[in-house]
């Protein structure tokens, strides 16, 4: 693939896709660790003279329709503190992007334009026209075959990778393609059933796989256990027993949680207390793990080279089962192993707790983390991977037309003009050197 700092920026139009889908609505931001992350980028082309226009979706809105909630001002407003200098938005850029070399400006959210989630070949051809150069900075995204993510790339001229996104894949390629063992992963989260393929792959790269939440609720009733009215998914109790037998198979430990946070309901917290789990009864609720848990998961993960997390353990949000989790952040944190954290509640609880920037790689992706994890392609980092196959078959073919038009018609020619040249450079020096003799002489 190409790289940002590989291609020409000075005077060009370069529109940027980021993922500036921060968690919140409107002007109210819980947190901006995406937007953050992504000035990297904005930065080095302003810098470069490039003309940057920053495109992102934000939120979920019905495409062709503009909802006020979902608009990206509030956002530029927070990139033009962060950068300290002013950042224009452009509520209609895709027909007025003119933008100085140096400037930074932000379209209007992507999704609502129609076409976009469809990846419209109309749509993708309108984007390569504002632009000379393509940024692909938008990590978390990646997984999205949209026309602002894959479908422009077949009709720019030049497109790229971020900044941010080359430092998304180096550090996943450490944590997952050439991991330092042992290797430890946390996965947490409400269901198996959008998980089930990562889990299978982390068996199998890790020594210790830890689940939480849900997923943990749906592992210990499939070991037998009385989960109450906990969150599980009952239809895939021998999904579960599987992934148990398939992780044993490749050395991989399951350790399951030995006590418990449960409670009659999520607002009930006053009323929580801690149980082993062969003591719950069927009105209880399980919302964290208990204190011998988190001693338990802390001692592997002291022990482990290499943390891979996706996935709080508890309702982290909600105390008391803020503890659970918060354990779990302070002791990867702790850890000089390289630790990698994705997914948005992870983020989040890593934020809650201040200790965002104390992971070896903070991923901004939830759902391509998770792809990536499971082994599938990308479809946005794939398009630019084919874009750069053609563009150096391209090259090659424009270098052999050169080689046939003009140097192959006339090699004995240059031939020729080579042997004079060489001569000629010979009869100089030679001349010279007798010439600077006789003068000592």
């Amino acid at each position: 693939m190409i790289k940002l700092q590989q291609v020409d920026l000075h005077e060009k139009r370069v529109l940027i896709r980021a993922d500036l889908n921060v968690s919140g609505e409107g002007s109210n931001i819980r947190s901006d660790q995406r937007i953050r992350a992504s000035l990297e980028t904005l930065k080095y082309v302003s810098d470069a003279n490039g003309a940057a226009l920053v495109i992102s979706h934000y939120g979920r809105p019905q495409e062709g329709c503009y909802e006020e909630r979902f608009s990206l001002r509030p956002i530029a407003r927070r990139i033009e503190q962060h950068l300290n200098r002013d950042v224009v938005f452009l509520s209609d850029w895709l027909n007025h992007s003119e933008i100085a070399p140096g400037q930074i400006a932000v379209g209007e959210n992507v999704r609502f334009l129609e076409g976009e989630k469809a990846c419209s070949d109309s749509l993708s051809r309108c984007l390569a026209e504002i632009c000379d150069v393509f940024v692909l900075d938008a990590f978390g995204a990646a997984h999205r075959d949209h026309a602002s993510l894959t479908g422009v790339v077949n009709y720019v001229d030049t497109a790229c990778l971020g900044l941010l996104c080359q430092h998304e894949l180096d550090s996943l390629q450490i944590a997952l393609d050439n991991p330092k063992p042992p290797v430890i992963s946390i996965v947490g989260g409400a269901k198996i059933e959008g998980k089930l393929q990562a889990l299978h792959q982390l068996a199998e790269l890790s020594s210790v796989l830890i689940v939480g939440g849900g997923i943990a609720n749906t592992f210990l009733a499939a070991q037998g256990f009385n989960v109450g009215r906990s969150l599980f998914e009952v239809g895939l109790l021998d999904t579960a027993g599987e992934i148990v037998k398939h992780a044993k198979r490749h050395a991989c430990s399951i350790p399951l949680p030995v006590d418990v946070v449960v409670a009659p309901s999520m607002s009930e917290g006053e009323k929580s207390c801690i149980k082993s789990v062969d003591q719950i009864i069927d009105g209880d609720m399980i919302f964290d793990i208990g204190p011998r848990t988190r001693r338990l998961y802390c001692d592997y993960i002291q022990k482990s080279q290499t943390i891979i997390w996706n996935g709080p353990v508890g309702v982290f949000e909600t105390p008391p089962f803020h503890a659970g989790t918060q354990a779990i952040v302070e002791c990867i944190t702790k850890s000089s192993a390289f630790s990698a954290a994705g997914g948005g509640d992870t983020l989040t609880a890593l934020e809650q707790f201040g200790k965002l920037d104390q992971v070896s790689y903070a991923s901004t992706g939830g759902g391509a983390f998770l792809e990536y994890v499971q082994g599938n392609s990308l479809p946005a980092i794939a398009a630019l991977e084919q874009h750069a196959q053609r563009a150096a078959i391209w090259w090659r073919v424009r270098r052999d037309s050169y080689y046939r038009r003009v140097i192959h018609p006339n090699i004995n020619y240059l031939l020729i003009l080579s042997v004079i040249y060489n001569v000629f450079v010979r009869f100089v020096s030679t001349n010279t050197a007798i010439l600077s003799q006789s003068q000592w002489n």
